[in-house]
C-alpha cells in the first residue's frame, strides 16, 4: 500500500488551482544551517509548478546544498567520533559473548551516540541529521538527479542559459537515454554563446574525470603525466567510498520495501532486543559492502567497472616501472596481491622488481591505504558470512576477490551460484538454431537472437541468417544504381522527411521494377527485392500468426546518408520514437488508432543490409517515448519483426557517419490492404515466356492501379482527445 502511495507525493506537493502564489515557500538566508532536503525539494516543485522561477532555482539549489552538507557532516562526525578515546573495535569474529561484557558493550553504544548527536547538532543546527531525515521517494528522486531536470528549465525561462546547459547536461550524464533531454541539448548546443565548456557535469565525483584522463593519457604513452591522474583517481575513489560508508549509518539508510510493507500492514516480528540490533547492524555492514559497487558505478550506467580497485593498482605499477620508479611499483603489485595472492602476472612483476631493486626493496610492504580497506572489509564479510550461516541472513558479496577460507563451507557452493550470475560477468545469449520451425518456415540457417523477453517486450524478436553477404551486396548495388540514377520513391519528394543532418533514399519495389524493365538497373535485384520481401513475409506469419495470413502492405527499400559537417555535437534523431499504425501520445501514453495513421499495419519488420555505418541502431521504447527499453544493432541478413502497435514504440539513433540501408516493410492481416504494387512489379519483372503463360490469369483477375500508400515521415501530432478537449503540447525551447 505504502508503495503504491509514494507516487501520489508529489501531486500532493503541488499547489491548488488557482492559486497565485506558491505555498509554503520556505524562507533562506545565506550561511544559515541546512534545512530539511525533502521539504526544500517539495516547495522548490510547488514553485516550479506556479512558474515561480527565481523561487524555484533557490529552493532547489539550496535542496541540495542541503543534502551534500548532510553527507559531508555524517561523515565527519563519524570519523571524529571513531577517533575518540574508548571507541569500541568492531569484533570481526563473533562467538560467545559473556554477559559480563553487555554493560561494556551498552556504554560504549551510549557514548558513540552521545557524540554523534553533539557533533550533528553543533554541525547541523537544532535536532541533527534527525531533523533532516530524507524520506525515500525523495532520496530516489536524488539518485535521478531530478532537481537537475526542472532546474535547466527555470534558469532557461530566466534566461540563464549557461547555467541552464550545465543543469541539462548534469541530468543527461546519470539518464542518457532519456530521450526528451537529448532534445533539448540538440537546442542548448545550437544557441548562440554557448560554448562546449558550458555543458558540465555538476554532480559526478572528480575521481572519474581523474581515472578517464590518466587512461587517456596512458593510451597516448604519456606516463609521467598520466601517474598524478591516477594516483588522485584512486585516493578519490577512497575518500567518496568513505562518504558512501558514513551514509550507510542514515536513519533513511536502513529502510527497505518489504521492511516498510511489513511496518505498514503490521507484521513486523517482534525479534527482541539482541535480534533487533543484530538485524541494524547487519543492513549497516550489507550497505557498506555496496559500497564498491556504488563507487564502481559511472553515472548513467547499470553496471560497475570490474575489478575497479585492483585495476587501478595494476595500471599505477605498470605505469611506475614504466618511468624508474621501482619502490612504488613494489608497494602497488604487493597491494594487488592482497586482493589475489595468486595472480601470476602480479608474483611475476614483483620477482622482477625485487630483483632490480636488490636489498632496497626487501622492506617495502603494500598501500597502507589498501591495506586498511581490505582488512576492514574482510572483518565485515566474516561478520556477513556469520550472519548468513546462524541468522539466515542474505548478503551478496560484491567482490570476487572474497577469499573461499573466509565463507563458511556450507556456503560455498551458494557463493558460487551468485558469483556466476553477476549480469556484468555474463556471456550474451547464444543464438538457438530454429530447429522446431523447420518444417513451417523452410528457411534453413535462420537463427532467432533475441526474443521478447530477452528484448524486455512484447511480439519482438530478432532473426539473423535472411540474406547472404552476396544477397546483401546485390542489394546495396541496386539501391545505390536507383540513387545514381536520380530515382526517389516513397517519401514524396521531402530530401530528408526526419533530420536535417542526413540524406534519405527510398525506392518502392515498383519503382525498382520501372528501373529494371527501363535497363537503368540490373533485374537481378529487383527480382531479389521482391523474393526477399515474400520471405520476410513468410517469416513474419509463422514466428507472430501461424493461424491467420499475412499480406504484404507496404515495401520500401530505404538508405539514409550522414552529412558530412553537420554531425558535429548533433544530438537529435535519424527517425523520432513512433508507433506504426496510431499516433503516439507520449504525454498520456496512449496510441490514437485513427487516420492519418496507417491504422491497418499489423507487424512491421526491418531487413539491414550493412553495419558499415556509425549509429543509426534501432531502439524500442516505453509509451512515453522516452525511456529506452532495448537497442538492437544492424548488420546484413538481420530482421527485426515486431507488432506495430503502441507496445512497440521505436526509433533510430542518428546516423553519424557512413551509409545505412535497410528494407522497411509492413504487413497487414486484412486482404483488402495488401500492397497492389507489389503485384505490379511482379507483373514487370516476368520475363516474355511467363508473361504468354500466364496470359489466361491475366484476364481472369486484374490488380489495381491504386498506388500502395506511402510511409509516413513523422507521425502529426493529435490535436485533440475524443472529447474535443487540446492535448498537452510539450513546451519546445
Amino acid at each position: 500500500m505504502l508503495r503504491l502511495l509514494r507516487p501520489l507525493l508529489l501531486l500532493l506537493l503541488l499547489p491548488p488551482p488557482g492559486s497565485s502564489d506558491p505555498p509554503g515557500l520556505t524562507p533562506l538566508s545565506p550561511g544559515a544551517p541546512p534545512q530539511a532536503p525533502d521539504l526544500l525539494y517539495a516547495d522548490g516543485l510547488r514553485a516550479y509548478a506556479a512558474g515561480a522561477w527565481a523561487p524555484a532555482v533557490a529552493l532547489l539549489r539550496e535542496a541540495l546544498r542541503s543534502r551534500a552538507a548532510l553527507g559531508r557532516a555524517r561523515q565527519d562526525c563519524g570519523a571524529s567520533c571513531a577517533a575518540e578515546p574508548g571507541a569500541p573495535e568492531p569484533d570481526s569474529a563473533p562467538g560467545p559473548w559473556p554477559r559480563a561484557r553487555e554493560p561494556l558493550l551498552l556504554r560504549a553504544v551510549f557514548r558513540r551516540a552521545e557524540c554523534l548527536e553533539q557533533c550533528a547538532t553543533r554541525t547541523l543546527g537544532p535536532g541533527g541529521a534527525a531533523r533532516l531525515r530524507v524520506g525515500r521517494a525523495v532520496r530516489d528522486a536524488f539518485r535521478r538527479r531530478e532537481p537537475y531536470n526542472y532546474l535547466q528549465r527555470a534558469y532557461y525561462q530566466l534566461k540563464k542559459r549557461e547555467l541552464a546547459a550545465a543543469a541539462a547536461h548534469t541530468f543527461f550524464v546519470a539518464n542518457p537515454m532519456h530521450l526528451q533531454m537529448r532534445e533539448d541539448i540538440a537546442k542548448y548546443r545550437r544557441m548562440p554563446g554557448l560554448r562546449p565548456q558550458s555543458f558540465r557535469d555538476l554532480e559526478t565525483p572528480p575521481y572519474w574525470a581523474d581515472y578517464d584522463t590518466g587512461l587517456e593519457l596512458l593510451g597516448r604513452q604519456e606516463v609521467t603525466l598520466a601517474l598524478p591522474r591516477l594516483e588522485e583517481a584512486l585516493q578519490g575513489c577512497l575518500a567518496q567510498l568513505e562518504s558512501c560508508r558514513a551514509a550507510c549509518e542514515g536513519p533513511e539508510e536502513q529502510e527497505t520495501e518489504e521492511e516498510e510493507e511489513k511496518e505498514e500492514e503490521g507484521t513486523e516480528s517482534q525479534a527482541g532486543l539482541y535480534l533487533a540490533i543484530a538485524g541494524q547492524w547487519i543492513r549497516v555492514l550489507q550497505c557498506r559492502q555496496r559500497c564498491v559497487m556504488d563507487i564502481a558505478t559511472r553515472p548513467g550506467r547499470s553496471f560497475p567497472v570490474p575489478d575497479f580497485f585492483p585495476g587501478q593498482l595494476r595500471r599505477l605499477h605498470e605505469a611506475y616501472a614504466q618511468v624508474g620508479n621501482l619502490s612504488q611499483a613494489v608497494e602497488n603489485v604487493l597491494s594487488i596481491l592482497l586482493f589475489y595472492p595468486e595472480d601470476d602476472a602480479a608474483k611475476q612483476a614483483l620477482t622482477q622488481y625485487q630483483a632490480q631493486l636488490g636489498e632496497q626493496g626487501l622492506g617495502l610492504g603494500a598501500r597502507e591505504d589498501i591495506q586498511s580497506f581490505i582488512l576492514r572489509s574482510l572483518g565485515e564479510k566474516r561478520q556477513l558470512y556469520y550472519a548468513m550461516e546462524h541468522l539466515g541472513t542474505s548478503f551478496k558479496d560484491p567482490d570476487p576477490w572474497t577469499p573461499t577460507g573466509l565463507i563458511p563451507e556450507a556456503l560455498r557452493a551458494k557463493l558460487r551460484e551468485d558469483q556466476e550470475k553477476r549480469p556484468w560477468d555474463q556471456e550474451p545469449p547464444q543464438q538457438k538454431p530454429l530447429t522446431y520451425w523447420k518444417d513451417v518456415l523452410l528457411l534453413e540457417g535462420v537463427t532467432l537472437t533475441q526474443d521478447a523477453r530477452q528484448l524486455n517486450g512484447s511480439e519482438r524478436a530478432v532473426l539473423d541468417g535472411l540474406l547472404t553477404p552476396a544477397e546483401c551486396g546485390v542489394l546495396l548495388q541496386l539501391a545505390k544504381d536507383a540513387a545514381g540514377a536520380g530515382a526517389r520513391s516513397g517519401y514524396r519528394g521531402r530530401r530528408s522527411p526526419h533530420t536535417p543532418h542526413e540524406h534519405f533514399e527510398g525506392l518502392t519495389v515498383l519503382k525498382a521494377a520501372q528501373l529494371a524493365r527501363a535497363g537503368t538497373v540490373g533485374s537481378q535485384g529487383a527480382k531479389l527485392l521482391l523474393e526477399v520481401s515474400e520471405r520476410v513475409r513468410t517469416l513474419t506469419q509463422a514466428y507472430f500468426s501461424p493461424e491467420r495470413p499475412l499480406h504484404l502492405s507496404f515495401t520500401h527499400l530505404v538508405c539514409r546518408s550522414a552529412i558530412e559537417g553537420e554531425q558535429e555535437q548533433r544530438m537529435d534523431l535519424s527517425h523520432p520514437v513512433h508507433a506504426d499504425n496510431c499516433i503516439l501520445d507520449p504525454d498520456s501514453g496512449e496510441c490514437w488508432r485513427e487516420p492519418p495513421a496507417y491504422t491497418y499495419r499489423d507487424y512491421s519488420g526491418l531487413l539491414y543490409l550493412n553495419d558499415d555505418f556509425q549509429g543509426g541502431d534501432l531502439f524500442f521504447t516505453q509509451p512515453n517515448a522516452l525511456t529506452v527499453t532495448a537497442q538492437v544493432r544492424p548488420r546484413c541478413g538481420r530482421l527485426v519483426a515486431f507488432s506495430s502497435g503502441v507496445e512497440n514504440p521505436h526509433g533510430v539513433w542518428a546516423v553519424t557517419r557512413g551509409r545505412r540501408c535497410a528494407l522497411a516493410l509492413w504487413h497487414t492481416w486484412a486482404p483488402e490492404h495488401r500492397e497492389q504494387e507489389w503485384a505490379e512489379a511482379k507483373e514487370l519483372l516476368r520475363e516474355p515466356e511467363q508473361e504468354e503463360e500466364e496470359e489466361e490469369e491475366e484476364e481472369e483477375e486484374t490488380p489495381s492501379k491504386d498506388p500502395a500508400p506511402e510511409p509516413p515521415s513523422r507521425k502529426p501530432q493529435r490535436s485533440h482527445d475524443k472529447a474535443g478537449k487540446a492535448l498537452r503540447v510539450r513546451e519546445e525551447l
